[in-house]
C-alpha cells in the first residue's frame, strides 16, 4: 500500500486509540492501550509518563495491525492528535511541569469558575484552563509566577511531537473564550482576565503563556527527529511528516459524527457524556450549566458536559463478569455488555422504581462537588437485572437530560443528532434510550465504535487535502455513503424515561447525603 494514510491519535479517559485511514477515509489499521486517571491527593490526575507509554503502545499496535495486511510499513501523509479537552498542564521556562496535570474530572475551582463568570459575563466552567489558573492565584499557589506555558493535553502532546505551541480552534475554546469573528483568543475578555490577574500580583502574562490559535484545513507543524524517537522508539518513524491542529475530544467528536454545520448536534459517550448543538444564532441567556466553545472551523457551539458518563455501568459490568467466571461460564466483555444491554430492552420503561446516580466524580450541573455512585430502590421496587441493566444506562443519561432541557427552554433547534462511543456498541438498546431521553431521533454511524480517533484522523486528512472545501462540505464526501442507523423515540420509552428523570431530580439529595456522610 502506497498511497498516503493519514493517522490520528486520541487520549480519551480510558482508551488511547490509534486510527489510520486511506484516501477513501476508511480505517486500515487501529491499536489502543487502556489506562485511567488516578485520585491522587483530591486531584483527578495521569502521569506524564503513562501519556508517553501509552502513545508508543497505541501507535506499535497500529504498526503491527497494519503490517498483518501489508508488506510494506504505511506511508503516513499527515498526522493529528486529540486529547481530553480542558483541564491545566503548566509548565515553566525550562519546559518542566510545575503541578501534576489537573484534568477535566476535578471540580475544585467553584470560587474561580464564579468570579470569572461574573467578570466576563461569559460562562466559565469549573474544568476550562482559564479557571484552574485563576483558581491557583487565589489559593496563592507558589508555582504560578513561573508559569511559562499554559496547554492542554492534545497541545502538550502535539508540542513535544513537533516543537509548535499551537491547539486547533475548538480546543482552545475549552480554555479561554473564541472571538467569533477572528477564531482567535477573544481579545477583550483575556484583558479582563489579565486585570483580575494583577490584581492579585500574578506576576505572569496571560497572552505570552497561552498557545497559538489555529482552525482545520491548516498544517501545524511536522514531526520533529525528536518527536518521532518518543513515538516510535525503533526508528523507523521519519520526521516531517506534516501535522493537523491537535483538537479536543468535543471537536473529533461533532467530525466524526459529521455534526459541524448549523443545527446539527452530536453526542459523545465514554467516561463523561456531553453534547454539542451547532448554534445557529448565540444565546440569549447566560446559563452556567452550558458551555459555549466552537467546532474545529471555529463555529459557535452549545455544549452540555456531565463529569460523569458510563464508567458506572463498565464497574457493574466488571461485578457480573467476576461472577460469571467464579461460576464457571467466564465472558468477554463483548458477551457480558451484549448480555447485560440486551436485559435492559426487557425492563420496565422506567425502570421498575429502582435509581442509580453514576457520579463518580463532582457533577457541577447537579450542584455536586464531589461523586459517590449510589443505587436506591424502595421495597415495592422490581428489583430484576433487566430493570436494573435499564436504571444504569438510563441514569447515565440522567444529569444531560436536565442540561438539554434548557437548551430547549433557549429554543436551539437540531434537525439530526448523532451519537458515538463505545456505549453503542450493542446496536440498538443505549440509542433507543437516549432517543427517549432526548425526546428527538438519534442516529449511530458503522464508525461510531472508533470514535474520536477516526474523527482525529478525517482532520488529518483534510489538512493534508482541503480541496478548496470547508470541513461542512469536505465531511459530506466522507459520509455520503455512510451506514446510518436512525432510532425514533418509542412513546413508551418516553414516557417510561419521564417518569424515571422526575424520579432522578427528586432523588439527587441522597447522593448529596453520601457525599457528607462518607
Amino acid at each position: 500500500m502506497t498511497e498516503p494514510c493519514y493517522l490520528g491519535i486520541e487520549l480519551g479517559s480510558t482508551r488511547i486509540k490509534a486510527v489510520l485511514v486511506d484516501e477513501s477515509t476508511a480505517v486500515v489499521a487501529a491499536g489502543s492501550h487502556t489506562w485511567e486517571n488516578k485520585l491522587a491527593d483530591g486531584v483527578w490526575s495521569y502521569s506524564l509518563e503513562d501519556v508517553w507509554t501509552g502513545l508508543r503502545e497505541a501507535y506499535g499496535a497500529l504498526v503491527a495491525d497494519f503490517a498483518a495486511a501489508h508488506d510494506a510499513p504505511p506511508v503516513i501523509g499527515c498526522i493529528g492528535i486529540s486529547a481530553m479537552m480542558h483541564g491545566y498542564l503548566a509548565f515553566d521556562d525550562q519546559g518542566e511541569l510545575l503541578v501534576p496535570f489537573r484534568t477535566w474530572r476535578n471540580t475544585m475551582t467553584a470560587a474561580a469558575s464564579e468570579e470569572l463568570t461574573a467578570a466576563l459575563g461569559f460562562t466559565i466552567p469549573q474544568r476550562w484552563s482559564v479557571a484552574h489558573l485563576y483558581q491557583a492565584v487565589l489559593n496563592g499557589e507558589e508555582h504560578v509566577p513561573r508559569v511559562a506555558f499554559l496547554t492542554t493535553l492534545a497541545g502538550y502532546v502535539h508540542w513535544k511531537l513537533t516543537g509548535e505551541r499551537v491547539l486547533g480552534v475548538g480546543d482552545a475554546s475549552g480554555m479561554l473564550p473564541i472571538d467569533p469573528a477572528t477564531h482567535q483568543w477573544d481579545r477583550q475578555r483575556l484583558e479582563h482576565v489579565q486585570a483580575l490577574l494583577d490584581a492579585h500580583s500574578a506576576g505572569i502574562s496571560l497572552a505570552g503563556i497561552l498557545p497559538g490559535v489555529q482552525d482545520a484545513g491548516m498544517v501545524a507543524g511536522a514531526l520533529t527527529a525528536e518527536g518521532a524517537r518518543l513515538l516510535d522508539p525503533s526508528g523507523r518513524l521519519q520526521e516531517g511528516i506534516p501535522f493537523c491542529p491537535p483538537e479536543g475530544d468535543a471537536g473529533t467528536g461533532m467530525v466524526a459524527t459529521d455534526a459541524v454545520a448549523p443545527r446539527t448536534g452530536n453526542i459523545s459517550a465514554g467516561t463523561s457524556i456531553f453534547a454539542m448543538i451547532v448554534l445557529e444564532r448565540g444565546l440569549e441567556s447566560l446559563h452556567p450549566e452550558i458551555d459555549l466553545v466552537t467546532t474545529p472551523a471555529g463555529d459557535p457551539v452549545a455544549m452540555v458536559h456531565c463529569n460523569n458518563g458510563a464508567s458506572e455501568i463498565d464497574a457493574w459490568a466488571g461485578v457480573f463478569g467476576q461472577f460469571a467466571a467464579r461460576a464457571g461460564l467466564p465472558l468477554d466483555n463483548a458477551a457480558l455488555f451484549s448480555a447485560l444491554f440486551s436485559a435492559a430492552l426487557e425492563g420496565e420503561a422506567d425502570g421498575g422504581g429502582l435509581m442509580a446516580y453514576n457520579y463518580l466524580a463532582g457533577e457541577p450541573i447537579t450542584g455536586l462537588a464531589e461523586g459517590r455512585p449510589v443505587v436506591v430502590r424502595t421495597p415495592d421496587s422490581r428489583f430484576s437485572l433487566a430493570n436494573f441493566a435499564r436504571t444504569l444506562i438510563m441514569s447515565s443519561f440522567g444529569t444531560l437530560s436536565l442540561g438539554m432541557r434548557i437548551l430547549a427552554g433557549e429554543g436551539v433547534a437540531v434537525d439530526s443528532m448523532f451519537a458515538h462511543g463505545g456505549i453503542f456498541a450493542t446496536k440498538g438498546v443505549a440509542q433507543r434510550l437516549m432517543a427517549a431521553a432526548l425526546g428527538t431521533s438519534v442516529s449511530v454511524a458503522e464508525t461510531a465504535s472508533e470514535g474520536g480517533a477516526w474523527g482525529m484522523a478525517l482532520l488529518a486528512a483534510y489538512a493534508a487535502n482541503p480541496g478548496g472545501l470547508t470541513l461542512s462540505g469536505f465531511l459530506e464526501g466522507v459520509f455520503r455513503d455512510r451506514v446510518v442507523i436512525t432510532e425514533s423515540p418509542d412513546p413508551d420509552d418516553v414516557a417510561g424515561y419521564g417518569r424515571f428523570l422526575e424520579a432522578y431530580e427528586r432523588g439527587l439529595p441522597v447522593v448529596s447525603a453520601a457525599v457528607a456522610s462518607c
